[in-house]
């Protein structure tokens, strides 16, 4: 689990900002919101961000994300950028480095990641674990502008043979983080393999407000032989008030026209995947089939006639199967999109009801009705805000000093708790 993520210099994030998923001391249903990862300590499953259009809440999901993709990702060479981008409202920034940091939980071990960066190079990264109470460097390696390159230093608790710490070493170019190379380097099993399993399978990419779902649906219900997954989201979608009785997965083939073929031809996937489909002269298209129930008989509707809201909210109702089912960080922008706002309330009760295990949500929303709800911990719930030099501010509303009596709601839409955008007059002068 994450228990805290801190960035600077990174998009419209300027100076350092914090988001934390560590419980302030209020215990107003703890057995709901948190999870002990170990004994004595209790990580929040559920952050919710709240900001104007422009304010930087996006950044801050896109900051774990990069994060995700630096333990990961192999440049194919020492030339590629390693694709952060500074703040670009000052004259200083743009020249600095960039800096995160992420404190998380693998089997009650604390772990903490940290890089340094800027558009070339990686000069800092250092990897430290708390298997007890005092912390044990696993590895930390920096960059030598005078000769051009990353010199680690590995931890003798990591256990790992000299041979490995040089096949590592040697793959560790200067825009690839030490992780990475262990990634793609043929080395004996250690703590690092924790760490970077915790990257590669349980930290999911952000989920964008454009994405509907579909395919991602399709792929998850054609791997469910069991059967469970359909019926959750049916009993999920029936409690949801939609009156959809089954959805159906069946695959279809279709001749590839002309017109198809070009598409095909201009399409960004596989050569041979494409080679494949023109030599068989067809491609297999996977429809999905709601079938709606209107007083007493059963009407079939292909999911093109579906609004985006129910193809979304389905979409959803297969992540929240995914999150109560197995153990993952899943950050979602602009969760209510296509959604009303009774059912993404009934979506973040079932989650917190139903999960007890360590999968965490991070979500950014424009949807103030859930600061008006009784069920919201205070300290799961973020603001951000631009200054007047464009740098976003993030601040947790527990922080805020608001009397536990007092609406956050309505202190919010007077302008107390953040700055309010400020609007102008409704009428414009079109001559101007």
């Amino acid at each position: 689990m994450i228990a805290e993520f801190s960035i600077e210099n990174f998009f419209s994030i300027k100076s350092t900002q914090k988001i934390s998923f560590e419980p302030s001391a209020d215990t107003f249903m703890s057995d709901e919101y948190s999870y002990e990862v170990k004994e004595g300590v209790r990580l929040l499953k559920v952050g919710i961000i709240y900001g104007a259009n422009a304010s930087g809440k996006t950044n801050i999901l896109n900051a774990i994300e990069f994060f995700k993709m630096l333990v990961l990702r192999m440049p194919k060479d020492r030339t590629q950028k390693t694709g952060v981008v500074p703040f670009m409202l000052d004259d200083t920034s743009r020249n600095e480095k960039t800096k995160m940091s992420m404190v998380f939980y693998i089997n009650q071990s604390k772990y903490i990641l940290s890089f340094e960066l800027d558009t070339k190079h990686i000069y800092s990264e250092t990897l430290i674990v708390y298997d007890s109470i005092r912390p044990t460097k696993l590895y930390n390696r920096s960059y030598d502008a005078a000769t051009d390159s990353t010199a680690i230093n590995f931890g003798v608790n990591l256990k790992m043979t000299k041979k490995s710490q040089d096949v590592i070493s040697g793959n560790t170019i200067n825009n690839c983080s030490v992780l990475a190379a262990f990634g793609k380097s043929n080395v004996e099993r250690t703590k690092l393999n924790d760490v970077y399993d915790y990257f590669a399978k349980q930290v999911k990419d952000v989920l964008a407000p454009g994405m509907l779902l579909s395919g991602y649906v399709k792929s998850r219900l054609d791997k469910d032989e069991t059967g469970d997954l359909k019926k959750f989201i049916l009993n999920f979608l029936k409690a949801s008030d939609f009156n959809i009785e089954d959805v159906v997965l069946h695959e279809e083939e279709k001749l590839i026209t002309p017109e198809l073929e070009q598409l095909i031809q201009n399409a960004p996937i596989d050569k041979d995947a494409k080679a494949e489909m023109l030599r068989k002269g067809k491609i297999t298209n996977t429809e999905l089939t709601f079938k709606h129930k209107a007083g007493d008989k059963v009407y079939d509707l292909s999911e093109e006639y579906e609004s985006n809201g129910t193809m979304r909210f389905l979409g959803m109702a297969v992540i929240l199967n995914y999150l109560l089912k197995t153990n993952r960080f899943v950050p979602i922008d602009e969760v209510e999109t296509s959604i009303h706002y009774e059912l993404l309330s009934y979506f973040i009760k079932v989650f917190l009801a139903n999960s007890d295990g360590t999968s965490q949500m991070l979500l950014t929303t424009h949807d103030i009705n859930l600061l008006n709800e009784d069920f919201i911990r205070r300290d799961t719930i973020w603001f951000t805000d631009k200054d007047e030099l464009g740098e976003t501010k993030i601040v947790r509303l527990s922080s805020l000093g608001l009397h536990k009596n007092l609406s956050p709601y309505n202190a919010y839409k007077q302008g107390k708790l953040v700055k309010l955008p400020f609007l102008g007059s409704q009428y414009i002068n079109l001559n101007d």
